[in-house]
């Protein structure tokens, strides 16, 4: 998701403390398999590792303007947005979870511009109905990289027992608007919601953060009886994508923690459900874009968020 959209404000440098004093402001334990990572492993400086996540693909990552692989990896399960649970959602520790799923953008937004600027309420405000995404340099689109970890999560998910929604599957001609989105999740009375994007930030931007929802009590929203439990999903999720990916929380937003609050995104201020963004790295970064073209990286991020999710749901 790009910060030259509507739901952004355009990208702040925040004043740079070290990782060590950011991660000690954190709820403890939301980031530690950052710290057991830096202390234990070795990067070379791309997010990669000498080791792999145990039930998680490794490969070494393509250029930046290859063409997003896929490989031998497990593939992404199709299916229907919500609805009827899969076969595979009868049984398992998260049996009666329903978890939503939230693909930012719509591959097919940048073909309806008129219907993407139409204005909706987001209680605080009118703001656009969608925005297009963000590409890498190479045009890889974002609405395909959240299409395709919204898959892998799904799978991921039902092998736990838990009755998965999307909120578009790539098969309506664009949006859903924000404010549907977060109807989508509120309708399904879902345990938790998270929103999947990437960034587009500039060159040299890395990381992954995570959107947590602010205090908002105005007009159509109120957040407050959300905010604890999203907190808590956020972190988790927040540790466990360190911890399975290798990534690094931004260096760019979040001073370092990986976690961001912000109250003028319709989908969280909408929500009256936990629910979290996750932008999984920046696609304007030839390192990040490496990492987020790479069918083995979106498998194990997709495991990394899931594993949050797993955590959050299980207590």
């Amino acid at each position: 998701m790009s910060y030259a959209g509507p739901e952004f404000d355009p990208p702040r440098r925040p004043r740079r403390r070290p990782l060590t004093v950011a991660l000690a402001a954190l709820v403890p334990g939301a980031l530690l398999g950052w710290v057991v990572y830096e202390a234990l492993g070795t990067t070379d400086g791309s997010g990669s590792s000498d080791r792999a996540a145990v039930g998680s693909p490794s490969a070494t990552a393509p250029s930046a303007d290859a063409s997003p692989s896929s490989g031998d990896d497990e593939k992404p399960s199709p299916g229907p947005t919500g609805g009827t649970p899969s076969a595979s959602a009868v049984s398992g520790p998260l049996k009666g979870k329903v978890v939503v799923i939230d693909p930012g953008h719509n591959p097919a937004n940048f073909e309806h511009t008129a219907e993407i600027n139409r204005k909706v309420d987001i209680g605080t405000g009118l703001k656009e109905c969608d925005t297009t995404g963000t590409t890498t340099n190479a045009g890889y689109a974002e609405a395909e990289f959240t299409l395709d970890v919204a898959h892998r999560m799904r799978t991921l998910l039902e092998k736990q027992g838990a009755t998965v929604k999307l909120t578009q599957d790539g098969d309506r001609p664009y949006g859903p608007c924000i404010d549907e989105r977060a109807r989508i999740g509120n309708e399904a009375k879902a345990d938790a919601v998270v929103s999947v994007h990437a960034d587009g930030s500039g060159t040299g931007n890395r990381g992954f953060h995570v959107i947590l929802p602010g205090a908002v009590n105005s007009g159509s929203a109120d957040t407050r009886p959300i905010v604890a439990p999203s907190k808590e999903l956020g972190e988790r999720i927040a540790g466990n994508f360190v911890k399975v990916t290798g990534s690094a929380p931004s260096n760019y937003v979040g001073d370092g923690t990986g976690l961001v609050t912000r109250k003028d995104l319709g989908g969280l201020n909408l929500s009256t459900v936990p629910k979290v963004f996750i932008e999984c790295g920046n696609m304007r970064d030839s390192k990040d874009a490496a990492q987020l073209t790479s069918g083995a990286w979106r498998q194990k991020a997709a495991q990394g968020i899931s594993e949050g999710i797993v955590s959050f749901l299980r207590g």
